[in-house]
């Protein structure tokens, strides 16, 4: 699962400065607040990335989704982008931990390096 939603935060990622440009040239709001809100976000993409398989993780990348949809009030596009991301986020989450369990069942079926083998009767 870590792999896939950090590669959906790492695109967020990107596409939340590009909007911050965006909103740069086409909002009335300062340059300063443009990149406030985004350095914040983008900032926890990053940081989300490293603790999305602890408790609680995968409900701030679910805020951080709203988040995104929500800054479509300034910059349209991204009513667009960021219901794209949240479909992203949930097979992110979905398919990965799908994957986990089929690695867990894998790893109980092989048997540990170093220990014995059953006897072949």
């Amino acid at each position: 699962m870590r792999t896939l939603c950090a590669s959906t935060l790492i695109g967020e990622f990107f596409i939340v400065g590009f909007a911050g440009l965006v909103a740069m040239q086409t909002s009335d709001l300062s340059a300063g607040t443009v990149w406030t809100v985004s350095g914040v976000a983008m900032a926890l993409c990053v940081l989300l990335c490293g603790v999305i398989t602890r408790p609680g993780g995968v409900q701030l990348g679910w805020v951080l989704q709203i988040a995104l949809i929500a800054s479509g009030f300034v910059v349209p596009t991204m009513f667009f982008l960021g219901a794209c991301f949240a479909g992203l986020w949930w097979a992110s989450v979905h398919f990965g931990r799908k994957i986990d369990e089929a690695k867990a069942r894998f790893a109980a079926q092989v048997p540990a390096e170093g220990a014995p083998e059953p006897d072949a009767a």
